[in-house]
């Protein structure tokens, strides 16, 4: 919803992911003439109140490659500390926090948690047991 020209996508394993939950490709320009921007993108889920510190932002920016750009989505917020360094060293990094979250789901008309339950069950079914 929030980047709707990100393209190819592959979730990485849940552990040991090498600090980062998915690898994709944001295209750029023209449909004739396009390129794709690599990105690496990190997620915390966090309660509101527990902030996404220093540690794990640098974690995510150590693993940015040259010419690729960091994602971090946290349904919290980033540490006043960590998000000046972020800003101030002038990393590559977007963060969507809770709040944005919250704000991209409502410009959506999915502004109540049945609405998004809803949604979600729509464009994410859930994949049959194979067990028993």
């Amino acid at each position: 919803m929030q980047a709707p020209r990100v393209g190819r996508y592959d979730l990485t394993r849940p552990s040991r992911d090498g600090g980062r939950d998915a690898i994709g490709f944001y295209t750029l320009g023209p449909a004739q003439d396009p390129i794709e921007l690599d990105f690496a993108l990190e997620a915390k889920c966090f309660s509101p109140t527990t902030p996404v510190g220093v540690e794990a932002l640098s974690r995510l920016i150590s693993r940015i490659r040259p010419r690729q750009f960091g994602v971090l989505v946290t349904t919290s917020y980033v540490a006043d500390q960590a998000y000046k360094e972020l800003r101030d060293d002038e990393h590559p990094v977007v963060v969507l926090a809770g709040r944005d979250l919250v704000q991209i789901l409502a410009d959506h008309q999915l502004g109540t948690p049945a609405a998004v339950t809803d949604w979600l069950e729509r464009e994410f079914p859930r994949r049959a047991s194979s067990e028993g």
